[in-house]
């Protein structure tokens, strides 16, 4: 679902930093090889991410959901030179895929892959996060809310990905839709969790910015 217009959308592109080369390739090469392209954050979205991740500075940054590696590699592009970046996914056969794109950047030996589910991963983890990308199965989002929250550093920015979830967050909600359900039980926790505050941006198909405090 397109919320504004493709020729809007264009023009955003048109109008914000040039995607780097090193994504563009891993861009065009994950919709020539991998199934479901459309779940790769690309340029727009990979721009804000990389604009966040600048302004944060993280030490540590933990994302949930890899995919091909494009977000990130995105994130790494505000990473200190002492920090590292812990990535989950539970698909092994894009591992291999993910490592060749990391290693062909300048934060190959910072981002550490975790294959598996987060739910098991996230406990293990024995360090404190700066910034966590939120972007893997929706019915878990509540479950990854709750175990990341204390492994936050004061002022930490937790990003969730696609909570609006194709304007579906407006329509009624279907019978065994338990993705959406689960969407909109974590949308309304991110607005009234008081451990956190809360601004959701309608970017591509939602993302959520919650500052811990």
């Amino acid at each position: 679902m397109h919320f504004i217009s493709q020729e809007l959308e264009d023009y955003i592109e048109q109008h914000s930093e040039k995607e780097p080369e090193l994504l563009a390739a891993l861009d065009k090469e994950t919709y020539q090889k991998i199934l479901l392209p459309r779940m790769l954050s690309g340029h727009f979205q990979g721009r804000v991410l990389s604009m966040l991740a600048k302004l944060i500075r993280p030490v540590n940054i933990l994302e949930i959901g890899t995919y091909t590696g494009y977000s990130a590699l995105c994130l790494c592009e505000g990473i200190k030179e002492n920090g590292q970046l812990h990535t989950i996914d539970i698909k092994e056969e894009l591992v291999d895929f993910q490592r060749k794109y990391f290693d062909k950047s300048p934060w190959g030996n910072q981002i550490m892959q975790h294959l598996g589910e987060a739910i098991d991963i996230i406990p293990k983890l024995e360090m404190k996060f700066d910034l966590v990308f939120i972007d893997a199965d929706k019915e878990n989002y509540i479950n990854y809310f709750e175990l990341i929250v204390p492994k936050m550093n004061k002022g930490g920015i937790i990003l969730s990905d696609n909570v609006l979830w194709s304007g579906k967050v407006l329509e009624p909600l279907k019978k065994n839709d338990l993705s959406t359900k689960i969407l909109l039980e974590y949308n309304l926790l991110l607005k009234n969790d008081p451990r956190i505050e809360t601004v959701l941006l309608p970017i591509r198909d939602g993302l959520t910015v919650s500052r811990v405090l």
